[in-house]
């Protein structure tokens, strides 16, 4: 299995794009970020049957993302978690109030493999969690290749219950 700084094991972005499929999630709105582009971002975008939407800030997806979940259209929106961050208003206001299941996928950068997120050294991984919980989001932790198999489900709730959803990689994801 590949390897990155040594034993940390590399999250499986052919096994994500496959579930993200399966959940018919076919519209990816997303900025590049270091956690997900390599191995989601880019090979989504080569994808025939997913529309790529690229945008230049995390708000905008939230926004894109709800307007096409009124319209009866699964998306997925892929950032870090620093953009996450920068659009909480935006999910607040959008996806909470109203509602809506704005898919979010989120890497989070600066993470140690393997350390919950909560003991994190890095300040913005540490937060992400409590500030999630605070808002009712419901989250879903993507630390090994085994837990791949529970975004499907995750999205279908998210869409069955029509309310928000953060999945949260943990490690880097290889193409």
């Amino acid at each position: 299995m590949s390897t990155e700084t040594g034993a940390a094991t590399l999250l499986d972005g052919g096994a994500i794009i496959r579930v993200m499929l399966q959940a018919a999630l076919d519209t990816i709105v997303a900025l590049p970020d270091i956690t997900t582009s390599a191995g989601l971002l880019w090979p989504l975008s080569r994808q025939p049957d997913v529309n790529l939407v690229r945008i230049c800030k995390e708000d905008e997806g939230v926004s894109i993302c709800a307007a096409l979940a009124l319209c009866r259209k699964r998306s997925a929106l892929l950032m870090q978690q620093t953009g996450l961050f920068d659009s909480l208003n935006a999910v607040r206001g959008i996806a909470v109030e109203y509602k809506l299941p704005v898919c979010m996928f989120v890497g989070l950068l600066g993470k140690e493999p393997g350390v919950p997120p909560s003991q994190n050294k890095k300040y913005s991984v540490r937060t992400v969690l409590p500030v999630l919980d605070a808002m009712e989001v419901p989250t879903l932790s993507i630390e090994e290749n085994s837990d791949i198999a529970k975004i499907l489900e995750a999205v279908d709730r998210a869409y069955a219950e029509s309310r928000p959803l953060v999945v949260l990689f943990g490690r880097r994801v290889k193409p």
